[in-house]
């Protein structure tokens, strides 16, 4: 089963494309997350949040356990130049180094770089966003 590191964006419809692979940034998290620390930002899973409707994709697709839905907290909110600062820092360091983090750092580094075009496109409309997961 692959996961996948994906934004959700605060509303209804941010009137544009957020959709982010994500596989190869959820393959390599630890690698990421020690490399924010490094870089002293926050690492990418402190954005991280479930609302009901994930939770329950997650559940379907096998992974997680239906009696917790109930009392999950409600979902919480970032400020897109937060996580901009974070994925910018990342895709930074990546650009100079790509293999810092393994052999598929490129890859690790596009997706870092398409991360920044939504959250700019979110900072810019004033929404806020968090980082969920899904499993396939």
């Amino acid at each position: 089963m692959a996961a996948s590191l994906y934004i959700v964006v605060e509303g209804e419809d941010p009137e544009y494309d957020i959709f982010v692979n994500g596989r190869s940034l959820a393959l390599h998290e630890d690698s990421v997350e020690r490399l924010a620390l490094q870089l002293g930002v926050k690492p990418l899973l402190d954005f991280f949040s479930a609302d009901e409707n994930s939770m329950a994709l997650l559940i379907e697709e096998g992974a997680g356990n239906p009696k917790l839905l109930p009392s999950l907290p409600p979902p919480q909110w970032y400020a897109a130049k937060d996580g901009l600062a974070t994925v910018s820092a990342l895709a930074a360091a990546l650009r100079e180094n790509p293999s810092q983090i393994g052999p598929e750092g490129a890859l690790v580094m596009a997706e870092l770089e398409e991360y920044a075009i939504v959250l700019r496109k979110a900072y810019e409309r004033g929404l806020r966003w968090h980082l969920a997961v899904s499993w396939r």
